[in-house]
């Protein structure tokens, strides 16, 4: 299966648009991960107990798009797009991805 964050997939044409989908990826930030990104944004530099959350949502979402884009019979996801934001008051993060099914030419 091709995803791409493109229009298109170069060289081929769209033959079939087969629909939106999407998914979405709640990673658990335990206490001991949410205090050690709260001292790093205190001194400065990268959190990478969240980094590494965020790369296994990203995966999982990826893996979730092209389930969804196999079971419609899709051959690629195109215009591809990813997105973190907090919810909720206890600030949660939720990384989303949604993309558009095709049956390539």
């Amino acid at each position: 299966m091709i995803l791409t964050t493109g229009p298109a997939v170069e060289g081929r044409a769209v033959n079939e648009y087969l629909g939106v989908i999407s998914a979405q990826a709640i990673p658990g930030i335990d206490i001991g991960k949410d205090l050690m990104a709260g001292l790093r944004n205190i001194a400065g530099g990268r959190s990478g107990a969240y980094e590494g959350e965020i790369a296994k949502a990203i995966t999982e979402i990826t893996a979730e798009l092209d389930e969804q884009a196999a079971a419609l019979g899709a051959d690629a996801v195109i215009s591809v797009d990813f997105d973190d934001e907090s919810v909720g008051t206890g600030g949660i993060l939720m990384v989303a991805a949604s993309g558009t099914a095709v049956n390539l030419a």
